[in-house]
C-alpha cells in the first residue's frame, strides 16, 4: 500500500493501525506495512552502531540523541524517517519522538521497494525545507549508503558507500562503520 488518501489530516493519520507506518506528505496520507527483514535488520543494526557511539557515548564521543522512527511534524507534513539524530548542543533535551517539531540534524531513510520513490522524490524536499543538514539513503538490497548534505537549500551528494566497505561517514566521522554489519552479511561485533 502507498498513498491511501488525498486531502488528509492528522486525525486521518492517527486512525491508521499501529501495524503500519503512516505519513502525511503534502496533504496526502501514505501508509505501509512495517518493514521486511532486510530493511528492519539494517535499521536496527545502524541504530545500534550509531546510537552506541553517539547517543550513549560507549564506543564514540556521544553528543547526539539518536531516535528510531521519530514522528517529525513540519507544518502539514508528518514524516517518519527510520532514524533521526539531534546534536545535544542544539537540542539539550531528548526530543519528543511521538510528535517532534524540531528538525533533526540527521535523518536516515532505509529504502524498501514500496517506499523508495516517496523517500527520494517526496520526502527529501521536505527535509530540505525543514533544514535537516544530513540525510542518509540506505538500500539494504543493493547494499549502498548515500550521504546527502544540505547546501543552499538543496541536497548535494557528498559520498556513496557500499558493499564490504568500512568508512568514516559524515556526520559521524568519529567512528568507522563496517557496512557488512548493516547488511547483515557479517556477524555483529
Amino acid at each position: 500500500m502507498a498513498r491511501v488518501r488525498q486531502n488528509a489530516t492528522y486525525e486521518d493519520l492517527i486512525r491508521v493501525p499501529d501495524t503500519m507506518v503512516a505519513e502525511l506528505i503534502d496533504g496526502e496520507l501514505y501508509a505501509w506495512p512495517r518493514p521486511a527483514r532486510p530493511h528492519a535488520k539494517a535499521a536496527a543494526r545502524l541504530g545500534m552502531k550509531v546510537g552506541s557511539a553517539f547517543d550513549l557515548g560507549e564506543t564514540g564521543p556521544g553528543g547526539w540523541w539518536i531516535v528510531d522512527e521519530p514522528e517529525l511534524h513540519f507544518g502539514r507534513n508528518v514524516l517518519v524517517p527510520d532514524l533521526g539524530g539531534w546534536r545535544r548542543d542544539r537540542v539539550p533535551e531528548y526530543p519528543d519522538a511521538g510528535k517532534c517539531e524540531i528538525a533533526p540534524d540527521w535523518a536516515c531513510e532505509i529504502l524498501s521497494p514500496s517506499t523508495a520513490r516517496v523517500d527520494r522524490v517526496k520526502k527529501l524536499p521536505i527535509y530540505a525545507r525543514a533544514g535537516v543538514e544530513w540525510v542518509w539513503i540506505i538500500d539494504p538490497i543493493e547494499q549502498t549508503l548515500e550521504v546527502k548534505k544540505l547546501t543552499s537549500g538543496k541536497y548535494l551528494d557528498v559520498a556513496l558507500h557500499g558493499g564490504e566497505e568500512t568508512a568514516r561517514i559524515e556526520p559521524f566521522t568519529d567512528i568507522e562503520l563496517d557496512l557488512t554489519v548493516i547488511w547483515g552479511s557479517a556477524p555483529a561485533e
